[in-house]
């Protein structure tokens, strides 16, 4: 099993700066994935950014040069950061954690609203 808790959403004028967070503690694989999705009202899921054990990124075209996403690696929890650069309207939405590695899990979500 894995926990994971998210942290950091919140309300921002556009042009604006927000960092979130992600603690994923429990059954840590060596070998894994995570990353952050957003799902935006009566849209689907969509991935931000994904980084993966060995520091590999990938972003969507949406948000490069803009996001940047890292992690910490601690004993038994790994702690998952987006840095939020020049928000955007169009960048509100509820943002998830995703952990993949043995098994797949997702965080609760936190809201990021950014305003015009």
């Amino acid at each position: 099993q894995v926990q994971l808790v998210e942290s950091g959403g919140g309300l921002v004028q556009a042009g604006g700066s927000l960092r979130l967070s992600c603690a994923a503690s429990g059954s840590i694989s060596s070998t894994n994935v995570m990353g952050w999705y957003r799902q935006a009202p009566e849209k689907q899921r969509e991935l931000v950014a994904l980084i993966t054990s060995g520091g590999s990124t990938n972003y969507a075209d949406s948000v490069k040069g803009r996001f940047t996403i890292s992690r910490d690696n601690a004993k038994n929890t790994v702690y998952l950061h987006l840095q939020m650069n020049s928000l955007k309207p169009e960048d509100t939405a509820v943002y998830y954690c995703r952990y993949v590695g043995s098994n797949n899990y997702w965080g609760q979500g936190t809201q990021v609203t950014v305003s015009s």
